[in-house]
């Protein structure tokens, strides 16, 4: 029979319970619990320690490579190599030199990721309009810090702000940097956290300073009056929508769209791409024209590349001949990346804490935060001055007999017993007797004490000024104001990105192939709109209008053509009559107003074919009397915008509307009632669209130009009566003969 083997009670067991993968066993938790045990500390410490930068404008990656920097004296010294920092920057930041390098990149002037950079570099450090452009090594390269850098650390060693241990325990380091500009705004900053995100666009220094001196002085003020927009290092055109910004400066949340700036050089036939959007890069620019080409998309285009050099960013687009640059330019903010919208979250840790917050929330919580420091930085220069005070009146004790200290210290048989015994015979504390003991043998004499006892003055002085400094909010106010001053005519530089109001700008409808047939067209006085093809007018040729409406304008054209629809709003839209269904003359039409998504209140007064080469003019009678001729060729586009502001003067109401496509001569009346009757030609051509013209009639008080018709189409028999040679003119009176009045009861 086999010996079993016996177990050794008395040998040491390990309890292994803890230790993963050497128990197959299943431990049933609460899914509460284990988001609390595993997941919680995880997902805070990405949130704080990492991703989310905080109320100076950086996270704890920056801060740790700027401070490092500036201990290593690079604020005033010469370049070291990148390698080197970050070395040192280890020292601080558990991480590996791969990731301390980016973050370096990122902040320097060479990557160009910054309004204001802080890290002056040499060497190739990339670019940020570049995907694929590789930095080099930190071994080949080199940087300092940018004169900027005065401004984080001014008061760094005057207790401004907290220090903590680093990750080890064995260095200090600062919890914030005494920023004296609300670096949160200036600089652009992106993280991703833990079930959350952070996004802040760079907007520009000297706006940013202003706007905080504005709201140091009214908590209330107009954010949107200085700080216009943001602002981006790589350029572009801000599309400014108002709505959308306040949006953004309320909420902390909203987006911007900015697109390329481009010039055409004709001689070349090109057009050259000089800055593009901050959110975009240049392969994929280049990637999607090229798939737009590929498709057959971009006819337009016969080459593009990459010129970009040591003097910039430069993207050339070689044309085919006979292309429209504006209109293709159009096209390609459509259909490309040269567009992009840059998407804010305003998402800054606050006490440990994201939040969310507005440009407004930001600045009272960075004024809060930069009044304390302030006052703490106060608080020290006070304290240093109070224990130089202390000293010098304890030297002032010994003034008048110096010869009694020297006989206290040679009369003194120990040396521990000299500042006790000083204490003793001045009564003065151990601090100004250590002080006293302290003076060389030279300096024992009348002058030099007297020359130090003069200073106590001086400081009282100075002492009772930092004491009601710091008692006193509107001198700790005024500091921030002139600290802030400073920083804007030291470091501010113009705007980069530049701002194009969204109802200016031009949108690319993609043009598809219209059936062209002929077509009648009718516009009703309620803004009512009718287009029948000439076999249903044939069937059926009474039109119908809604009780108290009738024909205003009818039109027989194309179903290609353009049309243009003028409004007492002062604007115009434009469109083609393709983008209307033919319909009979038994119904209604399209209402005007909610087909064009016309403003609210606005109608239609008057309706414009242009026709192709928009020959003729507009005439613009006013009630003040006035008249204005513009020609068509000035609500031409390149691209096809619906809406044009600024149609005509709004100066005066506007009383008729004429096309003109010859000049003729027209009669105009005038409640009073008065007539006259001109040529055409002495109106003068205007290619502004808002120009208020000349004076055509002359009014008397209480009156207003009424109508404008053609001669032809008026019942007047005495016309060398009301003819003119000159304007203005007053008119003559209506005569009953002559008025329409009086037509209509003859034929009655």
């Amino acid at each position: 029979m086999p010996k079993k083997k016996k177990t050794d009670d008395n040998k040491h067991k390990v309890d292994a319970s803890n230790v993963i993968g050497l128990h197959a066993a299943v431990v049933e938790q609460p899914i509460t619990d284990t988001l609390e045990t595993n997941y919680m500390p995880y997902a805070m410490s990405v949130i704080v320690s990492r991703a989310i930068p905080e109320i100076d404008g950086f996270k704890p990656s920056h801060r740790k490579l700027l401070y490092t920097m500036y201990k290593m004296g690079l604020l005033t010294g010469a370049r070291t190599k990148s390698a080197n920092i970050v070395g040192q920057t280890m020292r601080l930041n558990p991480h590996g030199d791969a990731a301390i390098y980016d973050t370096m990149v990122r902040l320097s002037r060479g990557y160009g990721a910054l309004l204001t950079p802080f890290v002056d570099s040499k060497g190739n450090f990339g670019k940020v309009y570049s995907r694929d452009m590789a930095w080099a090594a930190p071994r080949y390269t080199e940087a300092k810090l940018t004169p900027i850098c005065n401004e984080l650390f001014r008061d760094i060693d005057s207790d401004t702000v907290d220090f903590v241990d680093n990750y080890d325990n064995t260095m200090k380091e600062p919890a914030l940097l005494p920023t004296t500009f609300p670096n949160i705004l200036v600089s652009a900053n992106s993280g991703i956290a833990v079930g959350m995100a952070s996004q802040f666009c760079g907007f520009n220094l000297k706006e940013v300073c202003d706007t905080t001196i504005a709201y140091l002085k009214n908590p209330d003020c107009d954010l949107m009056e200085t700080l216009l927009a943001p602002d981006f290092p790589t350029g572009g055109e801000l599309i400014f929508d108002r709505n959308t910004i306040r949006e953004i400066y309320e909420t902390g949340r909203g987006s911007v769209r900015v697109r390329a700036k481009y010039r055409y050089l004709k001689e070349e036939n090109l057009i050259e791409i000089y800055e593009i959007p901050y959110s975009t890069t240049v392969e994929a620019i280049l990637d999607k024209v090229a798939e737009l080409i590929k498709a057959g998309r971009a006819k337009e285009i016969a080459d593009m590349r990459d010129e970009t050099d040591l003097s910039g960013l430069k993207l050339a687009i070689d044309l085919k001949r006979g292309v429209d640059p504006d209109k293709l330019m159009t096209k390609l903010y459509k259909l490309t990346p040269l567009e992009d919208a840059f998407a804010c979250n305003f998402n800054v840790l606050i006490a440990g804490t994201p939040k969310v917050l507005g440009v407004r929330q930001i600045l009272e919580e960075w004024t809060a935060w930069r009044t304390e420091s302030v006052r703490r930085r106060v608080y020290f220069v006070m304290k240093k001055k109070q224990d130089k005070l202390h000293l010098l009146k304890g030297l002032k004790r010994i003034l008048l007999d110096i010869d009694k200290a020297i006989q206290i210290i040679r009369e003194t048989e120990e040396e521990a017993e000299v500042i006790p015994n000083l204490m003793i015979g001045f009564g003065i504390d151990q601090i100004q007797a250590e002080y006293v003991a302290e003076i060389k043998l030279r300096n024992i004499n009348k002058e030099y004490i007297l020359k130090r006892v003069n200073e106590t003055a001086a400081l009282q002085d100075e002492i009772a000024d930092l004491e009601d400094t710091l008692n006193s909010p509107r001198r700790l106010k005024q500091i921030l104001v002139d600290e802030l001053t400073e920083a804007a005519k030291k470091y501010g530089e113009p705007r980069r990105t530049s701002i194009v109001y969204s109802h200016e700008i031009e949108t690319y409808v993609e043009e598809a192939q219209v059936e062209d047939y002929p077509v009648h067209m009718f516009l009703s006085k309620e803004g009512y709109f009718k287009k029948i093809t000439p076999a249903s007018l044939r069937m059926a040729a009474d039109q119908k209008y809604k009780d108290g409406d009738g024909l205003s304008q009818t039109f027989e054209t194309t179903n290609g053509a353009e049309i243009m629809f003028f409004t007492d709003r002062c604007q115009v839209y434009k469109t083609r009559l393709s983008e209307f269904e033919d319909t009979k003359a038994s119904a209604l039409g399209d209402y005007l107003p909610a087909k064009l998504s016309m403003d609210s209140g606005e109608n239609v007064i008057y309706a414009v074919l242009p026709g192709p080469d928009y020959a003729g003019a507009l005439l613009f009678f006013f009630a003040n009397g006035k008249a204005a001729r513009v020609d068509l060729t000035a609500y031409k586009t390149t691209s096809n915008r619906r809406k044009l502001t600024g149609a005509y003067s709004d100066k005066a109401p506007l009383a008729c509307i004429r096309r003109l496509d010859a000049d003729c001569e027209l009669a105009v009346y005038s409640t009073e009632p008065r007539a006259l009757i001109f040529h055409t030609a002495l109106l003068a051509p205007k290619t502004t669209r808002t120009t208020q013209g000349v004076a055509v009639m002359t009014l008397k008080p209480k009156y207003q130009l009424e109508t404008v018709k053609a001669l032809e189409e008026t019942s007047i028999t005495n016309q060398s009566r009301y003819r003119v040679r000159s304007l203005p003119a007053a008119g003559a009176l209506l005569r009953e003969e002559d008025s329409e009045e009086r037509q209509m009861d003859l034929l009655d």
